[in-house]
């Protein structure tokens, strides 16, 4: 058996286990990047809250033009002098959602995802937070809250559904904190339950349309500073049905 290192052990099982995992399976579910694509970061900040486990997300500001009241994780695009990903990750999280870094402790970088819509490459950050706080708004113009959300209330077959965009895009999403987290995030949180061990079965035929309740001025799968013309773009990968295919690549409308 191989030794784990001591500050690792003292994490919890479900995050040792996604550490170990080292990929995610939505990665391989994802286009080739191209070589405009922008460097980007999001921090998934793990912690013991009031109710267990949970997870930072933020709600983004009704006023933005696009992507308006969506659930995401803090990140976004890299800076000229940025120690990236990691110094982006947390220069966002304080930003957004007023993380101190010096309480963060970072371990582990996974493996690049690909938005296709917005041209970003996004580097996912995990993250344990050593010495927790009140979260705060950052800058209230982009965002409008920020929540700990368990990770019990996410595995919770109750608060899981599937959205369905009128684009043809078919994805995981979550009912939690008075949030309808889909699209980028919600795949990705359903990754990181399978690849903690936290999944659940949950009923993949309940598809949903957007807009949904919780879901303002719905917007395509791709959350990181979008440029004019994502809003027109088709999202790149679909989920498969239950029973189907492969999840495959969605044709421009």
């Amino acid at each position: 058996m191989t030794d784990v290192p001591t500050a690792e052990a003292a994490l919890p099982e479900y995050l040792r286990r996604l550490l170990a995992a080292g990929d995610l399976p939505l990665r391989h579910r994802m286009p080739r990047p191209t070589a405009t694509a922008r460097r980007s970061a999001v921090l998934i900040l793990f912690g013991e809250g009031p109710r267990g486990a949970d997870v930072l997300l933020i709600e983004k500001s009704a006023h933005l033009r696009t992507h308006a009241g969506q659930p995401a994780f803090p990140g976004g695009g890299a800076d000229p002098g940025d120690d990236y990903p990691v110094g982006t990750a947390l220069r966002e999280a304080e930003e957004e959602a007023g993380i101190d870094p010096d309480g963060v402790r970072v371990l582990a970088t996974l493996p690049e995802l690909f938005l296709g819509p917005s041209d970003n490459l996004v580097v996912p950050v995990v993250a344990w937070w050593d010495d927790p706080r009140d979260v705060t708004v950052g800058d209230p113009r982009e965002v409008a809250r920020v929540a700990r959300v368990p990770l019990a209330d996410l595995a919770d077959p109750a608060n899981r559904f599937r959205v369905a965009h009128p684009s043809g895009y078919v994805g995981p999403a979550f009912g939690v904190a008075g949030m309808v987290v889909w699209g980028f995030t919600g795949g990705l949180l359903d990754a990181i339950l399978e690849a903690a061990g936290l999944a659940r079965p949950w009923d993949v035929t309940d598809v949903r349309p957007l807009p949904v309740l919780g879901a303002r001025r719905p917007q395509l799968p791709g959350t990181l500073d979008p440029t004019d013309d994502e809003d027109a773009a088709a999202p790149t990968v679909a989920d498969p049905a239950p029973d189907g295919p492969p999840a495959s690549t969605v044709p421009p409308r």
